[in-house]
């Protein structure tokens, strides 16, 4: 991580350090057993800025709710315009059902985090999303990637960072499998077939730095 190679995501019940000068991102523990409540989870966002500084991070979640993407809506729009007077970027969990009419607040967030069902986050409307935040200029995150085929479906996506929990099982096996994984989109064009074929889609980009 103080190399740069990897960043750190943090939840409220996670108790993870970051480590000094590296990048990092605060999930809201929504998904599993994290979730102290808003207010609670506003505090310790605000504590994680203030002690880590907003210059090196990537993103905060907004409340959301898991698999539902009009509940999300409601939970997470109150807190975007809050994340951002912190001088971080918001980020915004779609869900399966968000490219519903009315569902994705665009304006009002920064990054569109791929959260979502398996089957969902990384399908046709998923990455039909993606395009579009990246039109946008928005980056984009997907969650839950721990295998090597998700992270090149994520780079095919142009997601611009991920996150799993790989690394929490086996870390002295699996982090050279993991930075092997990011080796391999560095040198190597990601050569996947894409869940779906996407009108206008050229074909997959080069993996990117």
């Amino acid at each position: 991580m103080t190399a740069g190679d990897l960043g750190c995501i943090t939840t409220p019940r996670q108790g993870n350090q970051v480590p000094p000068s590296t990048w990092w991102a605060a999930d809201n523990g929504r998904f599993g057993k994290g979730w102290p409540g808003p207010e609670r989870w506003w505090t310790w966002l605000t504590r994680q800025v203030h002690h880590h500084g907003p210059s090196r991070c990537l993103f905060a979640v907004a409340p959301d709710r898991p698999f539902d993407a009009a509940s999300t809506l409601a939970d997470s729009a109150p807190w975007l315009a809050r994340i951002r007077s912190l001088g971080i970027p918001a980020a915004y969990a779609a869900q399966d059902g968000c490219d519903q009419p009315g569902l994705l607040p665009w304006p009002d967030f920064d990054v569109l985090f791929i959260a979502g069902t398996t089957t969902w986050k990384t399908g046709p409307t998923a990455e039909r999303l993606a395009r579009q935040a990246r039109q946008l200029g928005k980056p984009i995150h997907m969650g839950r990637v721990n295998a090597r085929r998700r992270l090149h479906i994520a780079d095919y996506f142009g997601c611009t960072s991920s996150d799993g929990t790989y690394l929490t099982y086996g870390p002295d096996q699996n982090l050279p499998r993991l930075l092997n994984w990011l080796d391999d989109l560095h040198q190597q064009p990601t050569l996947l077939t894409p869940p779906a074929p996407s009108p206008g889609r050229e074909g997959p980009d080069r993996a990117r730095p």
